[in-house]
């Protein structure tokens, strides 16, 4: 499959990764705000070994997680996209969203509509059945966007996420889902 290199919303461009981009996302995920529902900040290195891996992720299967840019002012603001999820768990395998916004762009609703975005895609482009969306428990925010772009919790799928250590405050996770048709619902409702 041909990848699918750049996307758009009507505030952002979704977009391949540049090298410059590495010295805002490692601040980013050196934050610990916006570092708060993972288990580790991530060093300069482990920012740019991430990078590595999301572009390997959209060299084998054409899509990933998107580097955000705003039209207006042309920041790079984050990152949105689609995943493979990378761990075993009852309701693998499955493709997740997931988002990461540097916090001075935080409620302004660039999380919720660069997601609607990557759903989008994911349902016309790539024709997935499904697609599910996980945090820890703690994680309102994430949970709000989750809501927000139509996923409906499925209380019966939380789950202990398998890389965390048994006592780690995070590993409870919340699993959202949402398929095609309940996407087309929204569409239309």
């Amino acid at each position: 499959m041909e990848p699918i290199l750049e996307l758009e919303s009507a505030r952002l461009v979704m977009r391949q990764w540049r090298d410059s981009d590495l010295p805002t996302f490692a601040d980013m995920c050196a934050d610990p705000q916006v570092m708060r529902y993972f288990p580790a900040h991530l060093s300069r290195l482990e920012s740019a070994a991430l990078i590595g891996r999301i572009r390997g992720h959209f060299a084998e299967f054409g899509f990933g997680l998107w580097a955000l840019q705003r039209k207006d002012s042309g920041a790079f603001i984050g990152l949105t996209g689609l995943m493979n999820v990378g761990f075993d768990a009852a309701f693998t395998p499955a493709v997740e969203i997931g988002w990461r916004l540097a916090r001075e762009h935080w409620g302004l609703g660039y999380a919720s509509e660069a997601a609607w975005t990557a759903l989008r895609c994911g349902f016309d482009r790539l024709q997935l059945d499904e697609v599910v969306a996980f945090t820890a428990q703690t994680n309102q925010p994430s949970q709000k966007v989750m809501q927000a772009i139509g996923m409906h919790y499925d209380p019966a799928s939380d789950f202990a996420h398998p890389k965390l250590a048994a006592d780690d405050p995070l590993r409870h996770h919340v699993l959202y889902r949402i398929t095609r048709g309940q996407w087309l619902d929204t569409l239309h409702g």
